[in-house]
């Protein structure tokens, strides 16, 4: 089928990247806008605009395509975009689904089964256990979602009750499921991801991976392909088995299969069953716009390439209204917006639009490309040299602190490389070589590695005492009160949990005090800098 009109159920830069190749392919374009959004940048960039509800009733999207004429749906990432029941209400209403089946949506979603189906297919993965039987650390993990949400490190007995009561509260606000389990937790792994497409006549390929380990509270910082740390081997093996996978489930469109890497041994963690928010650096290194393709599927076509892992390297960042310290979301408005036009630059706002705190705070991401690892590095770094954003607080020291960084230059990331070298700490004078960066001595085998430090808690310790109060760090919403009026708390102790962008962040006593007045009860929305516990010392 022909798609000649396509409603994106989505917003922001992801809404404005599937516009356009659309308008490369003649194919219409239909926005949607909530009411709190209708100043945005991709409100007014589609051929029509219709105002929806809000982003997440499925029933809404579904009207506003029938209103403009669209004849398909395109989730985007994010809100509703892995959705089995939206993807089904998009088909019964006879319109094109840009996307994988809802079978397959439900197989890859829910983290339990896929790794049943994982396992099965002869994937490896990594050990799962009810809690108690488990031991420690662990990881507990929303079985309906991802993106870090309903995520909790477990590494003692007293530790677990409040992290499952957490993390189940978080799952079920995120995916309205509060279903957790706990797997085996590796203190410093690789995050390696494989991606796929596949399409209804059978063909599944895998288009090389990314490198996603340089992480803030499970949330990518920096994208890289292809991965430093693989070679042709182990880039095959990890490739077969994603390719395994999505074929077990029947995978059709763009999905990525994530995989923690420790060493030459890798485990499946999931299945994104959507496009990536780093697709760009896949489609920079195999010349593929993977937004076509998807188009292509969903329209009954075959796949138009075979399994490729690219040439050259690309890396991408994300330029956000962010503290660049503590990834705290700032709202405002972008009083200047100076871009680099010598990397590709995918934006979801321009100059003089108001950053929400309701949504997503992305300004920008740069994607460099270069022949080599060190010519794209190289081209991201002056690339950020030239980019300006005024009016908001932005995380952009930050990544030019990041891309600078020897650690990062060498390729020798984990997922706790953030907590290691806390953000704009300063970075060291050079590298230490191999040999003295693991144990030798002897030729004794390894000890455990030592948990990274815990950043969060440094940043709450940090307070000084005399402070009079708990404020909160950004706008959001009280989801947990854990304390009374004439309580005594200890330093670090927690006594607030507020939900904003979709993460839970507990509020803690900056020292030993004794509760004075609690000025919120659960469920009250509350502004930036509100003071929320009074304490005396």
């Amino acid at each position: 089928m022909k798609i000649d009109k396509l409603l994106v159920a989505n917003r922001g830069e992801i809404a404005l990247r599937v516009f356009r190749t659309c308008r490369a392919l003649g194919i219409g374009t239909v926005a949607v806008v909530a009411p709190d959004d209708r100043g945005s940048l991709h409100a007014r960039s589609a051929d029509a605009t219709v105002e929806v509800a809000g982003y997440l009733h499925s029933e809404e999207h579904i009207r506003a395509a029938n209103v403009a004429g669209a004849d398909a749906v395109h989730p985007g990432y994010g809100f509703l975009a892995e959705s089995a029941q939206f993807a089904e209400a998009v088909d019964a209403a006879g319109l094109v689904w840009v996307g994988p089946s809802a079978d397959a949506l439900r197989a890859g979603g829910d983290k339990l089964e896929a790794k049943r189906i994982a396992a099965e297919a002869g994937v490896p993965v990594v050990e799962t256990a009810e809690p108690e039987e488990l031991g420690f650390p662990m990881l507990l993990k929303a079985a309906a979602g991802g993106g870090g949400r309903g995520m909790r490190v477990v590494r003692s007995s007293d530790e677990l009750s409040d992290a499952l009561e957490a993390a189940r509260r978080e799952a079920n606000a995120a995916f309205g499921d509060d279903r957790v389990f706990a797997e085996r937790y590796v203190e410093r792994p690789r995050h390696v991801e494989i991606q796929l497409l596949g399409d209804t006549h059978g063909n599944v390929v895998a288009l090389g991976e990314r490198e996603c380990s340089i992480q803030r509270r499970h949330q990518k910082v920096l994208e890289e392909s292809p991965s430093p740390a693989l070679d042709p081997s182990l880039r095959a093996a990890m490739s077969d088995a994603a390719v395994r996978f999505a074929r077990a489930i029947g995978y059709t469109s763009a999905g990525t299969a994530e995989f923690m890497l420790e060493g030459r041994d890798f485990y499946f963690l999931e299945l994104n069953g959507r496009i990536q928010v780093e697709h760009p650096v896949t489609e920079l290194v195999t010349g593929v716009d993977l937004v076509a393709e998807q188009l292509r599927i969903a329209s009954g076509e075959a796949l138009s390439l075979v399994q490729d892992s690219g040439h050259g390297h690309a890396v991408e960042v994300r330029v956000y209204a962010e503290d660049p310290r503590t990834f705290l979301p700032q709202g405002g408005r972008i009083t200047r917006l100076v871009l680099p036009d010598s990397v590709r630059v995918d934006a979801g706002v321009a100059e003089g639009d108001e950053i929400a705190l309701a949504y997503d705070p992305m300004i920008a991401k740069l994607i460099a490309y270069g022949a080599t690892r060190d010519e794209a590095f190289d081209g991201l770094e002056a690339a950020l040299a030239e980019t300006v954003v005024e009016g908001v607080t932005t995380n952009l020291p930050l990544l030019r602190w990041l891309v600078a960084h020897p650690e990062v230059r060498a390729g020798r990331t984990t997922t706790a490389f953030l907590t290691e070298h806390p953000p704009l700490s300063p970075p060291p004078v050079r590298t230490p070589p191999v040999v003295w960066r693991s144990a030798w001595r002897l030729n004794l085998a390894a000890p455990p590695p030592a948990p990274p430090p815990d950043l969060d808690a440094a940043h709450a310790g940090a307070a000084a005492r005399g402070e009079s109060g708990v404020t909160a760090p950004m706008p959001g919403t009280v989801i947990k009160v854990l304390v009374a009026a004439g309580d005594q708390v200890r330093a670090r102790e927690p006594l607030v949990v507020l939900e904003a962008m979709k993460m839970e962040t507990p509020l803690t006593a900056p020292y030993d005090a004794k509760v004075l007045r609690v000025h919120v009860e659960e469920g009250d929305s509350v502004q930036g800098g509100a003071v929320l516990i009074e304490l005396e010392d």
